[in-house]
């Protein structure tokens, strides 16, 4: 399940659950739409709720990033559980995304 809520300035997207290979393109066909649809500048992934990611759902991300960029919106992700931060880590793609340390305020969309 997931969940696509409005910021003052930013449309954050709230997966939950676990992102591997099982559901890897559904969670990009949502990604996508939500990037591609979002009517601010600015896009927030938060991981809260995420409970684990493997490279295919890094991999999702590393698109939606490109999607947001080609649209010319930024993507930050936020509240990364130090076991999923990581997987950023050893990848060092926590050098190419934005990874910001505390939550976005957001109200329902």
């Amino acid at each position: 399940m997931m969940q696509t809520m409005t910021a003052p300035r930013a449309t954050v997207i709230r997966p939950n659950g676990h992102f591997n290979a099982a559901n890897a393109a559904d969670f990009q066909r949502y990604l996508t739409a939500e990037v591609t649809q979002a009517t601010h500048d600015c896009v927030v992934v938060n991981l809260e709720q995420v409970e684990s990611m493997d490279s295919a759902g890094l991999m999702v991300l590393v698109h939606g990033l490109r999607v947001a960029q080609s649209l010319g919106k930024s993507f930050h992700l936020c509240s990364v559980a130090p076991s999923i931060r990581i997987i950023f880590e050893l990848t060092q793609l926590d050098s190419v995304f934005e990874i910001l340390d505390t939550p976005v305020e957001v109200t329902a969309a």
